[in-house]
């Protein structure tokens, strides 16, 4: 069986929250000017009272609204798929599925939580959103997400991605959202950046500071975005539950799980609701970053800014600090600093094994999926297939029968330079 599907009515109807499932306590935001634990209504500035709800929520399921399901419906439940031309092409015993999340309107696994935030901020009266995007996503989830609810919609997009994926800020200008290549002069976070370096190529920690500086500036906006926070890692589980759902129903469980990981929320959403496999039954889950901005495989477990101008609560993760700028590497949505403290957790505590690969060799993972299986990943899920076919080597190697899932969190249509760029010997690895 090439596609496993599910009906509409087996879409799950609750979000996972791996709070109360992890190995130890979170450790709490902070407040950087006290070092207490962030209060609830000090982020009210930013967020909406739901939203912030969910991110300290200790319940372990929360409800999907309706309204909410019925927007997914547009393109979930989406399908697993088995790689059987790979592994072919591969010669291995193992079996390869893969979530595919490309089928959404804007092309990636974005809009599961796109769709919620926009959702709860209409219901709060908010009337426009910023965020920031990398590679442009998330900037064209959001910009989708906020049209469907009557919402205006900000995105400052790192300057390099801005540059070097043109369609992407079409998209989003297609979905009515106004997009500003970051840093830039319309903030004064975005100010002193160019004061310092006016060819700064940008990165996600300085778009941030931008859009949460805007946001906090204007009583009728709040800030939305794409990763690392609880209520997004959550919203993104849908993808893990439907996973979970299909393998059932074919008799398959998973041996090694693999994700690419910028901030962590593709990665926990297919991930998360298998982290008690790995215990139960030695599940293997691989979190796979650029070894350009190698951040759970160098980075130190300490407190730190989600953004680089110092505007964000400190957040107890992996990071290699606030300041760096990661290399233009085309993978955009995996260059930040940071990661979600809850995947830290688990990565700390040996529930997730993280790898860091180089850019040549995922765009040639890249390529060899899309020669066998037909679809054009993006540059960030190409990190994902680069560790599965060497997982599916070493089976072949080793005369093991595997079951590898892995999540293909978007196409790589829009993003036809970067492979343009590997076909005709210009990308670098760094």
């Amino acid at each position: 069986m090439r596609k496993i599907l599910l009906d509409e009515n087996e879409m799950p109807r609750e979000w996972y929250n791996i709070l109360p499932d992890l190995p130890e306590e979170l450790p709490p935001p902070l407040n950087p000017a006290t070092n207490e634990p962030v209060k609830p209504e000090e982020l009210e500035v930013i967020f909406p009272k739901a939203l912030i709800k969910q991110e300290m929520s200790q319940e372990r399921w929360i409800r999907i609204p309706e309204e909410v399901r019925d927007i997914y419906a547009l393109w979930r439940p989406t399908p697993l798929i088995r790689a059987k031309k790979l592994e072919e092409y591969l010669k291995t015993p193992a079996r390869i599925y893969f979530k595919y999340e490309g089928g959404s309107p804007p092309g990636s696994h974005k809009p599961n939580t796109a769709v919620a935030q926009a959702y709860y901020n209409a219901k709060e009266g908010v009337e426009r959103l910023t965020t920031e995007t990398g590679a442009g996503q998330w900037g064209s989830a959001l910009c989708f997400a906020t049209k469907l609810f009557d919402l205006k919609c900000t995105v400052y997009m790192v300057k390099v991605s801005y540059h070097q994926k043109p369609y992407r800020r079409i998209l989003m200008e297609t979905w009515g959202g106004e997009v500003i290549p970051s840093p830039s002069d319309r903030t004064e976070s975005g100010r002193k950046v160019l004061e310092r370096d006016p060819n700064n190529p940008g990165s996600l920690g300085i778009a941030i500071s931008e859009a949460i500086e805007d946001a906090a500036k204007h009583e009728d906006t709040k800030y939305s975005l794409g990763s690392v926070l609880n209520h997004v890692l959550l919203h993104q589980t849908i993808i893990g539950l439907e996973a979970k759902k299909q393998l059932e129903s074919i008799g398959e469980e998973p041996d090694i799980i693999v994700g690419c990981v910028g901030g962590g929320s593709n990665f926990a959403g297919l991930s998360y609701p298998f982290v008690k496999d790995v215990e139960r039954k030695g599940t293997k889950i691989i979190a796979v970053e650029p070894a350009a901005c190698p951040t759970l495989t160098k980075g130190e477990y300490r407190y730190d800014f989600g953004d680089t101008a110092g505007l964000t609560p400190l957040l107890k993760m992996y990071t290699l600090g606030h300041e760096f700028i990661p290399p233009p590497i085309h993978a955009g949505g995996l260059r930040y600093h940071g990661d979600a403290p809850t995947l830290c957790i688990l990565v700390k505590n040996g529930l997730v094994e993280a790898r860091a690969v180089k850019q040549i060799p995922t765009f040639e993972a890249g390529l060899m999926f899309a020669r066998t299986e037909g679809i054009v990943p993006a540059p960030e899920t190409n990190h994902a297939i680069r560790v599965v076919i060497d997982e599916a080597i070493k089976a072949r190697e080793e005369n093991e029968e595997k079951v590898i899932l892995f999540g293909f969190s978007g196409h790589g249509l829009l993003d036809l330079k970067a492979y343009d760029d590997f076909l005709s010997g210009k990308l670098q690895d760094v």
